[in-house]
């Protein structure tokens, strides 16, 4: 199968770098289609289940649009990357296992875990099927990365949010299995994997049940003070009728500190890394990972043709690379609340 240009094989360690791989989010067969069309090397995906940590309502795919992406993707020399990254549930990993045997049966050419018994079922039942770490297991040390890479044959893993660029280099440059990062998307503040806000409030897990403020618990009340956003019975914010309105996540209310109403944790906002791009391809980054699984095809479509001319840049000359304005103002249009972030990246975070 021809590929296109993408750091798929072995770690780097020599000055001259292959161009990351841009691996792309696909809620649905639609989404999947477009990203491949705009440029993706890959796409990440899910079941209908809580094996995903994106399991809504009206996302991800049976086996049959799975077979369709995956032949789809194939046919374009792409790659199908499939996410098995909640954390099995003890009392019966059998959906987790069956997740598994799907996406080898399949034809996936990746499984994205989380948990160590589904990484340990994996390598024992299908030892030809690539093993990725999600962000969910929050690798944050390449001793951690390595661990993994030797208990379980992990060839990739995906960082967590919450890294310095110095931290990142260093993970890279120590560990043998290929780093990928996110390049984009929805910022999670939060050590993910370990994240138990929703949990504490609905009872519901993102890292067991793939749900973070699960749509159930999900209450819009109009009130005299404005319309209140409640997840459960607790208040997460309350809007003026003709102020925009974000998806309730307990990270990202605004709350009474001290007398004053703010956003207590995080304020809504989108991460970009495109004005650090040349310093994670000189550090080795395997992958540029976009998030969105819940978002719309239009919005894998756009961010993926942005991405795409990025790295091209990037890879055609580094030394002349520069983020042009047509991306940010096209960026800009899909970020969450409007706003973009280094986020972590230009914090002193230790």
């Amino acid at each position: 199968m021809n590929h296109r240009p993408g750091h798929t094989g072995a770690h780097l360690s020599s000055p001259a770098r292959r161009p990351p791989q841009l691996v792309c989010p696909a809620g649905s067969l639609r989404a999947l289609q477009m990203a491949v069309e705009a440029g993706a090397d890959a796409v990440y995906l899910g079941l209908k289940d809580a094996t995903n940590a994106r399991n809504f309502a009206g996302l991800n795919f049976d086996d049959a649009q799975v077979g369709e992406g995956i032949r789809y993707a194939h046919a374009r020399g792409r790659e199908v990357l499939m996410a098995v990254n909640t954390f099995a549930d003890a009392r019966d990993p059998t959906p987790w296992w069956q997740a598994v045997d799907r996406a080898a049966a399949l034809g996936a050419d990746v499984l994205i875990a989380a948990d160590v018994a589904v990484m340990a079922y994996a390598r024992e039942h299908h030892p030809g099927l690539r093993l990725h770490l999600s962000v969910q297991a929050s690798a944050t040390t390449w001793e951690a990365i390595e661990f993994y890479r030797q208990r379980y044959g992990i060839r990739r893993a995906v960082l967590p949010r919450v890294l310095t660029l110095a931290q990142v280099q260093h993970i890279a440059a120590h560990t043998q299995a290929e780093i990928e990062v996110f390049g984009f998307g929805s910022l999670c503040v939060m050590v993910e994997g370990r994240c138990a806000l929703s949990s504490y409030v609905t009872g519901q897990s993102p890292n067991t049940a793939g749900v973070c403020s699960p749509p159930s618990h999900v209450r819009w009340i109009e009130s005299p003070a404005g319309v209140e956003a409640r997840l459960g019975d607790v208040l997460i914010d309350r809007y003026a009728p003709d102020e925009a309105r974000g998806y309730p996540t307990l990270c990202k209310g605004r709350f009474l500190v001290d007398g004053e109403r703010d956003y207590a944790i995080e304020e809504p906002t989108s991460l970009n890394t495109l004005a650090i791009l040349p310093q994670l391809v000189e550090a080795g980054v395997a992958a540029i990972k976009i998030e969105g699984r819940q978002r719309s095809p239009a919005y894998v479509a756009e961010v993926t043709r942005v991405w795409r001319s990025a790295i091209d840049q990037a890879a055609a000359a580094a030394s002349r690379y520069a983020v042009q304005p047509g991306w940010t103002a096209q960026l800009s249009r899909w970020a969450e609340g409007q706003q973009q972030t280094l986020g972590a990246y230009e914090r002193a975070w230790r």
